[in-house]
């Protein structure tokens, strides 16, 4: 089904400091601490939204186009534009401020091009040229944008997407889904191109890491009209094992997980209706769908975990994202713990890029942000932290009983009602 074509060239090193090139040149941020005001449930109308933050670069459709960030948070990578031109552009996140570098190619780069960090600082490229998917490395060199091409995948009959950071940032991988099969590809960080690592059986999707070391994958895939989510394992030639099955006749996918807590973010129909719903990686207890995380006539994404706690799932924050469906209101955030029944409402930074961010081991959100006088800021947002004992529930003491599974294991079966205590 697919073919790779082209050979790279040798990596240069890859500076990390600020540079000067032409057009613009380097753009310095800044990081901006947002208090609470209060946090809470209730969510205003859609008309007493505020607008989206003004200033900053947009996208076809008028939003600024959000960074994507390395699973460490040292760096992020958009699609930005000036003067009617795309380009890639960096972002530095690991200085005393932020700051933004242009890699301008020796062309303008289309609007579809997609672009991703990689741990060393440099910039993956995704290009389609005459039906082919190109992927370079960009790097600043002073003065202008150094390229390294690193060749191209043929896809007959599929649509190729990167996959999100790995854990392990020195590699980059995509996914092309076929309409009967998916192929997982190494793109960056192998030895002589991309590299064909597995195929898999039906239309696969989204993409969650499960571990630290770049090994587990987990997919939704589409068979037999139904959506499941599968584990794959990219060290034993692409097996695959079912990840998520809550019922027989339920589409269940997944949106996020944590390797250190095991806990996993799931959208599912299974209760009749679609939900949000949470779990643990390995535990036998039924996935939940918290009545909190109901929202009719809103959009409920989760984009970021409290990374660092282990054995302690119904403590992590998670980052959420709420869209009334409008598209004349900007998102709203909000933050929620498994241990808590209500959905906490958080200030929204100006000019905050909606849905890009991370959450910091202490449970802090840093969020980027464009504005017409900060091109380059991340703003930090605090959850609130869950109620005392909150947390001691069966799911913590089942964990701290049992040895954690080595590899994913099917969640059981949900029961629909009579759900445990927390959520």
């Amino acid at each position: 089904m697919t073919a790779p074509v082209a050979e790279p060239s040798p990596a240069p090193s890859s500076p990390s400091a600020p540079a000067s090139l032409p057009g613009g040149g380097t753009a310095t941020g800044r990081w901006t601490r947002v208090a609470a005001t209060g946090a809470g449930a209730a969510f205003p109308p859609a008309a007493a939204q505020a607008a989206p933050g003004a200033g900053g670069t947009t996208a076809p459709g008028g939003a600024a186009p959000a960074p994507t960030l390395t699973a460490d948070g040292a760096y992020a990578a958009r699609l930005a534009q000036r003067g009617g031109c795309w380009f890639p552009e960096r972002w530095t996140l690991d200085s005393a401020e932020p700051y933004a570098v242009p890699l301008p190619a020796n062309q303008p780069e289309e609007p579809g091009t997609r672009v991703l960090p990689m741990a060393d600082g440099r910039v993956l490229v995704h290009r389609r040229a005459a039906g082919r998917h190109l992927f370079s490395l960009l790097y600043p060199t002073g003065p202008g944008t150094g390229e390294v091409p690193l060749g191209g995948v043929e896809c007959d009959g599929a649509e190729l997407t990167l996959l999100p950071p790995a854990p392990r940032g020195a590699y980059a991988y995509a996914l092309a889904a076929g309409p009967s099969s998916t192929a997982v590809w190494l793109v960056a960080g192998g030895a002589f191109g991309p590299e064909h690592l597995a195929e898999i059986p039906g239309r696969c999707t989204g993409g969650v890491w499960l571990d630290r070391s770049n090994r587990m994958l987990a997919l939704d895939r589409d068979l037999d009209g139904r959506t499941k989510t599968v584990a794959v394992d990219l060290e034993r030639g692409g097996e695959v094992t079912p990840l998520l099955q809550i019922a027989a006749e339920s589409d269940d996918r997944l949106l996020l997980a944590d390797a250190d807590s095991g806990l996993l973010l799931i959208r599912s129909d299974a209760p009749g209706e679609t939900r949000l719903g949470w779990g643990v990686l390995g535990s036998s207890l039924p996935v939940r769908f918290p009545e909190c995380l109901r929202l009719p006539g809103r959009a409920v994404t989760p984009f970021a975990i409290q990374p660092g706690q282990v054995l302690m799932p119904e403590s992590c924050a998670v980052a959420l994202r709420v869209d009334d469906g409008s598209g004349d209101s900007a998102p709203l955030l909000c933050g929620w713990r498994p241990a808590d029944r209500r959905v906490h409402q958080l200030p929204t930074p100006a000019g905050w890029l909606a849905g890009a961010g991370r959450c910091t081991r202490d449970g802090v959100l840093e969020l980027p942000y464009v504005t017409g006088s900060v091109p380059c800021g991340m703003a930090r947002v605090e959850v609130p932290a869950p109620a005392p004992g909150a947390v001691a529930s069966a799911e913590v003491k089942e964990a701290e009983a049992a040895p954690r599974a080595a590899r994913p294991v099917p969640l059981q079966q949900a029961p629909l009602g009579g759900r445990g205590a927390v959520g």
